[in-house]
């Protein structure tokens, strides 16, 4: 569909010309005027003409505009028609009339006489920002879309595109009829067209008429902007809008997972061959050729365009996307026929094969011959399981040459064909390292650095603090990797037996042991940070699926690529211990590669020991998370979470019987908390990740010195899986006794006892944690797991719960006596009495004054005597029928 045509109003002037045309001749006008006197030689003053606002009808009855006014300090005055104002064309006064609606009957009068005219949200805007009222030339109602420029395209009716020109003028906004660099927006009726194409290359936003139309309704909230990116998200064209989509040579996963994705950019999707599909999508590996002949009006495309448009957030030029068709099999087959009758095909079959030999010993990857085992150069190692560079698109796609492969060094000397097996090693270990670099290089070149480039189309892809969760330290073990496979080269170029490889693996230790304990600690959450924003945010599942989809990646996913740092070092330890095989016993290497391993070996145990410890952490903050009320001082550097158990309470110290209790041993103290019975809203942090709310309600924090027995309850018909704890806490002069039951099979009764036992033996200095284990029967300590979980027992913690409620919502003991007296204080002094009389007025009558307090009336207790019998009605029906 074409652009939409040039409109004219009655006065003759272009709908669509440029907002700002009238505003510079205007501009233009006042500077060849402004000072005629000067001109002529004559020095005149210009008189000052003063600004005054006019309040229309309603607008006069606002007192919120004329506090603003007073505020910017501009006189006003009120009218309810214009002939009440006998001089609005004074020359003394620049008018601005004020009308509250455009609406009302006065506003098409007041445009007719080219009359300044505002809305009551201007003014307010003003007083709000401190700035003085703007000229404009046209009724500006609202800044809603201040300082935006708009350009339209695709609109056939000129009734609607009148208006919406109108309300985008009306909010202060700016209308192109040429598509330029200085649109800020592009409302777009059709996706066809030449401002459409431009305004997606450029990054442009593309707007539905529905975006004006809901900004016009906002028009009277004063911080309100169009061009927010939460409102204009609403409102943007989708990538697939107007487009009928088909899918050929996909899986049935990746086919379905495509029709899903192509409904949630707008567009639909239709079986192939479908006379009314607009583009049919190809998976150009398996699809060689259509099964039938395409329309012309069908564009046949690659799969790239379709991740590429959802990438972008705007439907992507089909030109750079077709789908080209191989050639015809009856011409490969005449072609090959042609060959093989020719008279000297044997001889061109035998220049072939030596021209491709050729090639392939100039393209090898090192000047070093081949090695013994060809076959072991494909094998799929620890540490080459993706060989980027003896991929022929490798080399292009870095625009590199290796060094050793430009030019040999001076110092180099020619090799034997037949080498030792300790340089073969050597060899293996330089061809996985610059693999691992090349892995590596790759990682940030295809990944990271597009997600990090400013200016992204459609905006950035994931937040700045997704990528660094993602990616982590890997430019650093880049370069760390780097500057040794340099070494490595060097060392196999001038390579000697006495030549050390353990010297380089030490030079880079520390290094080492500085860059990769941030990567594989946090490797875990890099991987459920991918997940979980390829699940939420398409875009990011458009970006892999076409960057996965590139020779450079091997046809692995970005978390599988992630994983090759965690697997980089156990490789490099393997190799340099086949190394130290081969080497011989006089050689000054040998020592120097047991140092260089044990090194390693550090390395690896301490990113083990700091992955444990961040770990801990983590699970330190989970359990902080996760229940609600947990005390600040549970967090400490020497502590560590043990094991976690599941219960449910078969006494009433703690809490009710019956409800679920969460334990949590620490080395030094015992978390217990119990399962919420109200869930608050989900907690969002600023940069947009979800945790979920806090599902267990603290109830004590209890050191493990205050254990002073454990009690193993026989197992019987009526007693299943229960313990006992008896306790001392240090403000009781009798223990107490803390039984539960556990509900879960694993860890065993007999091995969390055990566990338990010991950390208490630990933190009083016992050695003998057995001696804590008592065995009890049941009777003794009256305990019985038999009723937990039947339907009486339910429904009575119900009812004792409920009850509870009803306590507390009618109970007057719930005011602190310091608010009681500190209330009744500042009560007898507004009397004139002294703090030292009301005082002894609230120790000598305190009932009194709870009941004078329960006496003031209140809505909120009007109706107290009533609520109370229809309360206690209703339990007392619910606990009849559950009976």
């Amino acid at each position: 569909m074409a652009d939409s045509s040039t409109l004219v109003s009655e006065t003759g002037r272009s709908l669509l010309a440029d907002s700002s045309v009238l505003d510079s001749k205007i501009i233009e006008t006042s500077k060849d005027n402004a000072f005629p006197g000067s001109v002529l030689g004559v020095e005149e003053e210009m008189p000052q003409i003063e600004t005054r606002v006019v309040l229309v009808q309603e607008a006069g009855k606002r007192e919120e505009l004329l506090k603003a006014l007073e505020e910017i300090k501009v006189p006003y005055i009120k009218i309810d028609t214009i002939e009440e104002l006998g001089d609005s064309d004074s020359p003394e006064f620049e008018t601005v009339f004020v009308v509250s609606d455009f609406q009302d009957s006065i506003f098409p009068n007041l445009c007719k006489a080219d009359c300044r005219v505002v809305g009551p949200p201007v003014i307010l805007h003003c007083a709000q920002k401190g700035e003085p009222l703007p000229f404009s030339c046209r009724p500006l109602y609202c800044a809603s879309m201040l300082n935006l420029v708009l350009c339209f395209t695709g609109f056939r009716k000129k009734e609607e595109l009148v208006k919406l020109v109108t309300l985008v003028h009306h909010m202060g906004g700016i209308i192109r009829r040429d598509f330029s660099s200085k649109v800020t927006h592009l409302v777009a009726n059709s996706t066809h067209g030449d401002k459409f194409r431009i305004a997606v290359s450029l990054g442009v936003p593309i707007m539905k008429t529905e975006w004006i139309y809901k900004a016009w309704e906002k028009r009277n909230e004063i911080d309100f902007c169009a061009a927010d990116d939460d409102f204009r998200n609403q409102f943007k064209v989708p990538p697939f809008q107007d487009c009928m989509l088909s899918f050929l040579g996909f899986s049935d996963d990746e086919k379905a997972n495509m029709e899903e994705m192509t409904e949630m950019q707008g567009g639909h999707y239709l079986p192939v061959g479908d006379e009314r599909c607009t583009h049919l999508v190809v998976e150009e590996s398996t699809v060689k050729d259509l099964p039938f002949e395409p329309l012309q009006k069908l564009y046949v495309v690659k799969q790239e365009w379709f991740w590429g448009s959802i990438q972008m957030d705007a439907r992507a030029g089909e030109s750079m996307y077709l789908f080209e068709k191989s050639e015809s099999p009856d011409f490969k087959k005449s072609v090959s026929l042609l060959s093989l009758n020719t008279p000297n095909s044997n001889r061109k079959r035998r220049r072939l094969k030596e021209t491709l030999a050729q090639l392939t010993r100039e393209t090898d990857v090192s000047p070093f011959p081949p090695r013994k085992r060809p076959s072991a150069e494909h094998s799929l190692s620890i540490g080459s399981l993706l060989d980027i560079s003896n991929t022929p698109e490798s080399g292009a796609a870095n625009g590199e040459t290796p060094k050793s492969c430009a030019r040999p060094s001076k110092n180099s000397t020619p090799l034997p064909l037949k080498q030792s097996a300790r340089w073969q090693v050597a060899k293996e270990l330089y061809q996985t390292e610059s693999n691992y670099v090349d892995i590596l290089t790759t990682i940030i070149q295809l990944f990271q650095v597009p997600l990090e480039k400013e200016g992204q189309l459609g905006g950035p892809i994931l937040a700045q603090e997704e990528i660094k969760t993602i990616f982590g330290s890997i430019p650093d073990i880049l370069d760390v990797h780097t500057k040794i496979k340099e070494d490595l080269e060097d060392l196999m170029i001038n390579w000697t037996e006495s030549k050390s490889i353990g010297d380089i693996i030490l030079k880079y230790s520390k290094d080492l042991l500085k860059t990769y304990p941030p990567f594989v600690n946090f490797f875990e959450m890099s991987k459920e940070t991918i997940t979980r924003c390829e699940k939420q945010k398409p875009r990011f599942h458009a970006f892999l699926k076409i960057n996965q989809a590139k020779p450079e990646c091997g046809r692995q996913s970005l978390a599988e690529l992630l994983i090759r740092p965690v697997q980089r070092l156990p490789s490099v330890a393997l190799l340099l211990n086949d190394i130290k095989k081969h080497t011989a016993e006089e050689n000054p290497d040998k020592i120097t590669l047991e140092r260089a391993i044990e090194s390693l070996k550090e390395v690896m145990t301490h990113i083990n020991e700091d992955k444990r410890k961040t770990e801990a952490q983590r699970q330190f903050f989970d359990v902080v998370y996760e229940v609600d009320g947990c005390p600040a001082n549970l967090l400490s550097s020497h502590r560590s979470l043990v094991q976690r158990l599941e219960t449910v309470a078969l006494g009433d110290d703690l809490c009710d019987r019956g409800e679920q209790v969460t334990l949590f041993l620490f080395n030094d103290c015992l978390e217990i908390a119990r399962k919420r019975h109200k869930v608050i809203g989900v907690f969002k942090s600023p940069h947009g990740h979800t945790r979920p709310p806090a599902s267990l309600k603290h109830v004590v924090l209890m050191p493990l010195s205050q254990i002073k027995k454990v009690l193993d309850i026989r197992e019987t018909e009526d007693c299943q899986k229960a313990f006992a704890l008896v306790v001392r806490p240090p403000t009781e002069l009798n223990n107490k006794l803390l039984s539960f039951q556990m509900t879960t099979e694993e860890p065993r009764k007999e091995d969390w006892l055990k566990t338990l036992c010991r950390h208490v033996a630990n933190t009083i200095c016992k050695a003998d944690a057995e001696n804590l284990i008592y065995t009890a029967d049941p009777d003794s300590v009256e305990v019985n797991t038999k009723d937990m979980d039947s339907t009486l027992s339910r429904a009575s913690r119900a009812i004792k719960k409920t009850s509870k409620k009803v306590t507390r919502a009618f109970s007057f003991s719930k005011t602190p006596k310091r608010a009681l007296r500190r209330a009744l204080m500042s009560h007898s002094a507004t009397e004139g009495r002294s703090p030292s009389s009301a005082n002894e007025s609230f120790i000598g009558s305190r009932l009194t004054s709870t009941s004078s307090l329960a006496g003031v009336p209140s809505p909120s207790l009007v109706s107290l005597p009533s609520i109370f019998e229809r309360r206690s009605h209703t339990l007392s029906r619910s606990t009849t029928h559950l009976i």
